[in-house]
């Protein structure tokens, strides 16, 4: 019987990347390297072996902690892609008792 080393450690790109994710098959490995999508395929009979590391696609999509997901067919993508034109919030501010405030300010008039 077939019993893997749930301690070892295989490293799988030697140019870094993020946001690793299973493919729904578990025969792939997907992860980020800045714009570009990457893909590993994965042996693992007789034993674990990752294969070459390939490039996807590239693109400027949003990154942050699992900033996509795999479609269940491990072929498609859910991302959300940048636009560089636009300008995202930085700043949001909570005012609590606004409503309080209003009925206040609303009721001497």
């Amino acid at each position: 019987m077939y019993s893997p080393n749930l301690t070892a450690k295989w490293q799988i790109s030697a140019d870094g990347g993020n946001e690793p994710e299973w493919s729904p098959n578990g025969r792939e490995l997907f992860y980020r390297n800045g714009d570009k999508m990457m893909v590993v395929d994965i042996q693992t009979q007789p034993n674990f072996q990752p294969q070459p590391v390939r490039v996807l696609f590239e693109g400027s999509y949003l990154a942050g902690t699992h900033s996509y997901d795999v479609a269940p067919d491990g072929q498609h993508f859910l991302m959300i892609k940048q636009d560089q034109s636009l300008t995202f919030l930085t700043e949001a501010r909570v005012i609590l008792g606004w409503a309080d405030e209003l009925k206040r300010r609303t009721a001497s008039k």
